[in-house]
Order: C-alpha cells, then structure tokens, then sequence
C-alpha cells in the first residue's frame, strides 16, 4: 500500500482507504482542517457550518454536543489516519530501524510541503490550547499521542530495541516531528524534516547502553 499525500483533501491518509463523503464526514473533515490551521478557540461553528456546506440541523443531528462533540471526532480520525501511516512505513521497512525514521520525516515533510506549510498538527494545536479544552478532549489529545507513539516504539522493539530504549527513542521522535513541524511552519521550508531526521538516525545507530 502506497502512501499518498492529498492535496484537494483536508487530511493525509493512506491510499486504499475508503473516503467518506457524507455531511458528517463534511464537517469532521473541515473542523479538523480548520484547527489544523488555525486552532480550536479560533474556529467558529458558523465557519466550520459555511465551508462544509452542512445544515445546522444535520449538524446538530450528528453531533448534538455541538462543537466539543465535532472536535472529539476529529482527533479520532486524525490519530486514526496518522496511525494508519505509520504502520505503513513500518511494513515497508520491516527490521530497519534507520529507514524507518528517514521515511517517517519524509512522509511528514511531504505532508507539510503539500499544504503550503499551513498543517500544524491538530494534536499540538490542541495541546497548546488545553486551558480552553474540557476533561474528555485533553484525554483524547493525551491518548491520540500515546497511541501513536507506541506504534513507533513497537516497530523499534521489532528491530531489537530493548523495550525501554524503544519507548525513549519513540517518545524522543515524536517531539522531534512536532517541532519540526512548527518550525517549518515558520520557515517555509522542509529543511528543518531532515536536520533532525538525520540527528534521530544517529540516535538510533548509536550503540547500545
């Protein structure tokens, strides 16, 4: 399975997966492109109603929760979507812990290239946000990094990492993506995907403690 970056899509998935095209997925596809660009407080109801093209009442039909409940479902088919990713670069580099992490940066470089560098990622947006975020959408970010995080930290196990070498090296790379991310969101530039891509591989080709 390819990976494909889709830049008439407000998301980046993997190719294969069924796309849906309803109201529902309307506005969860527009709010998460929304607080991807510029935050949760930020976006409005009526904006994420006007560019989805969704009636308020369908809205409020499929999330009568209103805005908290449409954000909850976002990060869900974000982290989902972002999963989906990484566990295709972990099939295409069974064993190699290096190319691994080469392949992830490019993946999200590529990502941040085809959206004119305008993506932040919609879990940080949230974090830097959290005051303003109920209980349940705190947790979902916290959860929506843990979880991907771990599919990081298991393909390095499969490479022989031992498990709490796997789990810092994991936990180290996310933060690395999602500076980078930030920066080059500043800059305009994927340059900053492959200094620390390149600085993540050399602390994976590092010997062992």
């Amino acid at each position: 399975m390819v990976i494909t970056i889709v830049t008439s899509s407000e998301t980046w998935y993997v190719s294969g997966m069924t796309r849906k095209t309803d109201a529902r997925a309307r506005a969860i596809a527009t709010a998460q492109r929304l607080f991807r660009i510029q935050g949760y407080t930020a976006t409005g109801l009526t904006q994420i109603l006007e560019e989805s093209g969704a009636p308020k009442g369908s809205f409020y039909f499929h999330f009568p929760r209103g805005k908290a409940q449409l954000a909850e479902e976002a990060i869900d088919d974000y982290v989902a979507n972002r999963i989906a990713v990484l566990r295709d670069i972990s099939a295409n580099t069974t064993g190699d812990a290096l190319n691994f992490v080469r392949q992830i940066f490019r993946t999200f470089a590529a990502e941040m290239v085809a959206s004119d560098f305008q993506y932040g990622c919609l879990m940080q947006n949230l974090a830097n946000e959290l005051p303003t975020l109920d209980v349940d959408l705190t947790k979902r970010v916290a959860r929506g990094f843990a979880d991907s995080t771990e599919i990081i930290a298991e393909h390095f196990r499969e490479c022989g990492f031992a498990p709490a070498r796997a789990s810092a090296t994991a936990a180290a790379l996310v933060a690395a993506l999602e500076g980078a991310r930030t920066i080059a969101r500043l800059e305009r530039t994927p340059a900053v995907f492959e200094a620390l891509g390149e600085v993540s591989v050399q602390r994976c080709a590092a010997p062992k403690p």
